[in-house]
């Protein structure tokens, strides 16, 4: 598996769902036109483990049910110390750029959006968080994912540098 992809096991976990954005979509057909929906979902334990996902149907909550399956099948696992993220992290995906910074114990999770929804469902309490770009809530959900798969806790670190955790700290 590549460096950086954490997959998860759906069995035994306890997922919230949160919906980030639902569209209703239009296909244009010789008889008219067929109205349906789009939902992207985000699914998490609220303690490290979240996944995304999009559904599409006719009816709304079949969207979202959709959605929800689809997010359980592309969980990963973020680390969270302390409530925070260890380290600054830049993303980008499509046109849109996010910039997500630990923050101290009282901030809250200052995030808009769709990128709020993400950082909510990992569990993180204390946040700074910053979209730039495209407001596409496709393309920020994605942005977001791939910034939190960039993150790495102490522990990998310094198993990767094959150094005790004091070193990492310490240089």
């Amino acid at each position: 598996m590549a460096e950086g992809i954490r997959k998860v096991k759906t069995s035994d976990l306890e997922l919230k769902d949160r919906l980030v954005s639902i569209q209703r979509v239009t296909k244009v057909t010789k008889g008219g036109r067929t109205f349906s929906f789009s939902a992207i979902v985000v699914v998490g334990n609220e303690d490290g483990i979240v996944g995304h996902g999009l559904g599409k149907a006719s009816e709304v909550t079949t969207a979202i049910a959709k959605g929800i399956e689809d997010a359980k099948k592309n969980l990963i696992k973020v680390p969270v110390i302390n409530g925070t993220i260890p380290h600054q992290q830049e993303a980008k995906f499509g046109g849109a750029k996010v910039f997500i910074k630990p923050a101290s114990e009282g901030t809250g999770v200052k995030a808009g959006g769709a990128m709020r929804a993400v950082l909510e469902s990992v569990g993180v309490k204390n946040v700074l968080a910053k979209s730039k770009g495209s407001s596409n809530p496709h393309n920020l959900v994605k942005a977001t994912f791939a910034a939190l798969l960039q993150i790495r806790d102490p522990y990998s670190v310094a198993e990767h540098r094959g150094i005790n955790m004091e070193r990492v700290f310490n240089g």
